[in-house]
């Protein structure tokens, strides 16, 4: 990159300043940054280079402004993925108004499902499934709610504070620096062309100014530079908050659809239940010899089923591993443990939905969900 180009990224005018000048000073101002400019351009001025640790300070701090607004934008979308939505927020806080609070997804459609139950008749197996799941949609979308705020709260804030407080902060006094650099190198150039000794007088005194400025201004910008160390460990910091609330938020997502997943799975068979898969004249169901009171009398036998009494067929067992973990809602129930090796086998009667599990003298009905049949 040419002297210039260095100079265009570096230094940028305060424009309301520079504005609200009579047109005089605007015009002195612009021949002054521009003969600096060519100067260095054409080797006419000596450039004062700053050594290797303020360079390295300049290189960590620009890299770690660029990736903290990436890191920031995309935990915008990830967290909002509606534009419209976040454009929303952002002109509210930017009018330092609060946004309007509106269901989310997950809480339009609970609130949809449960207003299709009540449609539907809350007694129908459709509709009391609805109500679960609608109620589970809207508990999903509250833990979001709260996942959301926690976020914006603990990594998005120290994130936004850094790029509009600290960074402008540093970006102002930098240019400022870059002022005073190049003031230092127009006071030696001009000690150079000085050839009377009153004019070198003049020149010496112009450029020790110059030089206690910029050394002042370069021990300012090299002190905000180093507390760039203390902006990375604040940003770990937050960086760890937030993995905890995505991974309390997510967790508590597992939980709400286990509940509704043990909910779904005590249920009678509804499918066999309903009397529109009977036919009015008495004839065959769509499974050929299953009629709808053998059905019937199945779903009630599996409500009376015993399991103690319940004996392993000789033939027809299997082996199977847990897929997580589950814990027993009653005596009839056989806990497990993730990753766990038991013998499952079905029994007349039994809903579809569940098997006998066995592990040593345990015994007890698991969910077939939970499961993954090896042989």
């Amino acid at each position: 990159m040419d002297v210039c180009s260095a100079h265009r990224n570096s230094i940028q005018f305060d424009f309301s300043d520079f504005v609200s000048k009579p047109l005089e000073v605007k015009v002195i101002i612009s021949l002054s940054i521009l003969a600096k400019f060519t100067g260095e351009k054409f080797g006419q001025v000596e450039k004062t280079e700053l050594d290797a640790h303020f360079e390295n300070l300049l290189s960590r701090a620009d890299s770690t402004k660029n990736w903290t607004e990436k890191i920031f934008r995309q935990t915008e979308v990830l967290l909002q993925p509606n534009p419209s939505a976040r454009i929303e927020e952002f002109l509210y806080e930017k009018l330092d108004r609060t946004v309007p609070s509106r269901p989310n997804n997950g809480e339009l459609l609970g609130h949809y499902m449960q207003d299709a139950a009540k449609d539907f008749g809350p007694g129908t197996p459709y509709g009391s499934t609805l109500i679960k799941v609608g109620d589970c949609e809207r508990r999903l979308g509250g833990a979001q709610r709260e996942f959301l705020q926690t976020s914006a709260i603990s990594f998005l804030a120290p994130l936004r504070n850094f790029l509009e407080g600290d960074w402008r902060t540093i970006s102002k006094e930098r240019r400022l620096l870059e002022n005073r650099r190049l003031d230092l190198d127009s006071s030696k150039a001009r000690l150079k062309k000085a050839k009377l000794a009153e004019s070198k007088a003049a020149a010496a005194h112009e450029l020790r100014v110059a030089q206690t400025e910029f050394d002042r201004q370069a021990e300012v910008t090299r002190l905000l530079l180093e507390g760039i160390s203390s902006t990375h460990v604040n940003h770990l910091r937050c960086l760890h908050e937030f993995v905890e609330a995505q991974t309390a938020y997510y967790k508590q997502c597992y939980l709400h659809m286990q509940d509704l997943q043990k909910e779904l799975g005590r249920f009678p068979n509804a499918f066999a239940g309903n009397p529109g898969l009977s036919m009015a004249s008495g004839g065959s169901s769509p499974q050929g010899n299953a009629t709808l009171p053998q059905d019937a009398a199945s779903a009630v036998e599996t409500d009376t089923l015993k399991i103690e009494e319940v004996q392993a067929p000789a033939t027809g067992t299997r082996k199977a591993k847990v897929l997580y973990d589950y814990d027993a809602a009653d005596t009839s129930e056989l806990s497990l443990l993730a990753d766990e090796l038991i013998t499952v086998y079905t029994v007349p009667g039994m809903d579809s939905d569940w098997l006998v599990g066995e592990r040593g003298n345990q015994k007890g009905r698991v969910p077939v969900t939970y499961l993954e049949l090896l042989s």
